[in-house]
């Protein structure tokens, strides 16, 4: 009941009401195409979990969107979003991502269907090796995209604060809590445009079995850009019960023209990072154990020590054409029955992304 309570509270603390002026628009046809070639030593990082020099599908992506306005109160929105995996030698061409039936209206936004939880979003545009091999999900929990799920996103309150909300119906999850949802508060601008910073606070219980709490904060500084990210997260699973832990990143970008240098630093001791888990079935595979699942294998992992260290830059040679390269280093290791094993890895890529 308190849980339930919390959203309710979470959702009501909107009452400021704003000007509402939709129009109708689309079906509007969208995508991204993103590949990149990647060398890597362990391959724990890269999206086809290979090692040596691969080539890495980042997340292409097509969707259709649009708004259809009711009155000059409501509109309804709606967003279909597939991965598409099509340029390697996948069998699953395509992927499920947001896709969602919406209202807008003064009062704010309500979507049903899949999406980012509130929780994921509060990143805001932190993550500045986003959809890559460096991206935060290497080594923090929480980002989660999950469907059967209802997100309120506020107005923004005074040109500055949004109170958000997503649940999802438990009923369609095998999980052992009793409810699924996460808040969130953002202040300023994630695209540091009409403010010259962003903040959030957020709060998830029971998504994916975990518990976590994270803050996030960037600003821009002239050519600057620095930001901080800190999360604690948990297990709820009584036999990943020891899997808890802090994460934290701190990162730096200098923009000069079509040109974004950019620098990151990570640490976990959680274990509830995707690396984690894929280094896992690794060595299950290698010790002909593959028949578990490596979810179930991290029963067995202790004592989660990594960090991360990327480096890179953009040049976007268009507005919808960006070229890139990066290098990155995990440094770290895990017991797995006790035995130590490495979380170590070196990668390097150049990628190229158009978006349509």
């Amino acid at each position: 009941m308190m849980k339930k309570n919390l959203i309710t509270a979470a959702i009501l603390s909107c009452t400021a009401m704003t000007s509402f002026t939709a129009l109708a628009d689309g079906p509007n046809f969208y995508g991204r195409a993103d590949l990149a070639l990647t060398n890597s030593d362990m391959g724990a990082a890269t999206q086809n979990k290979k090692d040596g020099l691969v080539l890495e599908n980042n997340f292409s992506w097509l969707g259709v969107k649009g708004t259809e306005k009711i009155n000059d109160n409501f509109a309804i929105i709606y967003q279909m979003e597939f991965g598409v995996s099509n340029f390697d030698n996948s069998d699953n061409t395509f992927a499920a991502r947001n896709s969602f039936v919406g209202l807008q209206t003064n009062g704010g936004t309500v979507l049903v269907g899949r999406n980012d939880t509130v929780f994921k979003s509060a990143e805001g545009g932190f993550d500045l090796f986003g959809n890559t091999n460096a991206d935060i999900d290497l080594l923090t929990a929480g980002q989660e995209r999950r469907g059967d799920g209802v997100s309120y996103y506020s107005p923004v309150m005074a040109n500055m604060l949004a109170v958000n909300a997503t649940y999802l119906v438990d009923d369609n999850y095998d999980t052992v809590s009793d409810s699924m949802y996460a808040v969130s508060a953002t202040m300023g601008d994630k695209a540091l445009k009409s403010h010259n910073f962003y903040a959030a606070a957020a709060y998830q219980d029971g998504i994916n079995d975990v518990e976590a709490y994270r803050g996030v904060i960037q600003a821009k500084f002239g050519n600057f850009i620095v930001g901080g990210l800190y999360q604690n997260s948990e297990s709820l699973k009584e036999e990943l019960a020891h899997l808890k832990g802090d994460t934290y990143y701190v990162n730096l970008a200098y923009v000069m023209g079509d040109v974004k240098l950019k620098a990151t630093y990570g640490h976990d001791d959680s274990g509830l990072g995707k690396i984690v888990n894929t280094r896992t079935g690794q060595v299950m595979s290698q010790d002909d154990t593959d028949s578990v699942s490596a979810m179930d294998a991290r029963k067995d992992v202790t004592d989660v020590d990594i960090q991360q260290f990327s480096v890179g830059a953009d040049y976007r040679m268009s507005t919808n054409t960006l070229v890139y390269g990066q290098y990155t280093r995990y440094n770290g290791d895990m017991k797995l029955n006790g035995a130590v094993e490495d979380l170590s890895d070196d990668i390097f890529t150049v990628g190229v992304r158009l978006d349509f």
